[in-house]
């Protein structure tokens, strides 16, 4: 049986906000691992006009709402996908590096300049 698509019953807030978070951690700049096998983002995406880069990708500003919002953050935390002091320090769990949320290629979009 295939594994459960959004076992943690993430919304789409929620789960647009770990995608992203997702794809900081994998830039070298913005994220660092902890000591305890976490990945701190150490930091955020400057945006420019209506959207930010992300790597080699391109994301609309609309889509990145809860990267500032604290109740996504505290919804992610207790379902154990990062750990967070608000709004000071976010870092993923390894649980949250590793869920799929099934949405990076609907809001990562990759190519040229937008």
């Amino acid at each position: 049986m295939p594994p459960k698509a959004n076992p943690s019953k993430l919304n789409p807030l929620q789960l647009r906000t770990l995608t992203l978070l997702q794809a900081i951690a994998r830039i070298p700049e913005a994220s660092a691992l902890t000591p305890d096998g976490d990945t701190a983002i150490t930091q955020f995406p400057h945006a420019h006009g209506d959207h930010f880069h992300l790597g080699d990708a391109t994301v609309r500003g609309s889509d990145a709402t809860g990267l500032e919002n604290e109740k996504v953050w505290n919804a992610l935390s207790r379902k154990g996908l990062i750990k967070c002091e608000w709004p000071h320090q976010i870092a993923l769990t390894p649980e949250g590096v590793r869920y799929d949320t099934g949405i990076a290629d609907q809001i990562l979009h990759r190519g040229g300049h937008h």
